[in-house]
């Protein structure tokens, strides 16, 4: 169970091999971006690390034009940059199912990535 995010880096290299893995990862990065996410701050840390052990690997729907975004929006934001984040993120929630995304939390929670959820953690 990794309980840094040096573990959970390694953790990911070993466990998040599928590209839908991936999208789900990146799709989540989106979203902490953005400010949407109601997750605890220290998941969101956990996230950050999965996203950056794998994030040179392509999704099966995302790849280089996202990483590039994500890049450019970990530098700095500002209101377009939030607002082109937004958008990139709901697209990019249209082309994973809600259930799917589901599950991947799900199953990062019980791999003991992330914490259990909290009332209103999404």
């Amino acid at each position: 169970m990794p309980t840094s995010t040096d573990n959970a880096t390694l953790w990911a290299g070993q466990h998040l091999l599928d590209p839908v893995l991936l999208d789900c990862t990146t799709t989540v990065m989106l979203k902490i971006l953005d400010g949407k996410c109601k997750m605890n701050e220290a998941d969101k840390i956990v996230i950050a690390a999965l996203y950056d052990a794998v994030k040179h690997r392509p999704g099966r729907l995302m790849g280089a034009e996202y990483h590039a975004l994500i890049a450019s929006a970990r530098q700095g934001m500002n209101e377009a940059m939030t607002m082109f984040i937004y958008e990139k993120r709901l697209l990019a929630e249209t082309m994973i199912s809600r259930p799917v995304m589901k599950a991947y939390k799900a199953w990062l929670r019980e791999q003991g990535i992330l914490q259990p959820p909290r009332a209103g953690d999404d």
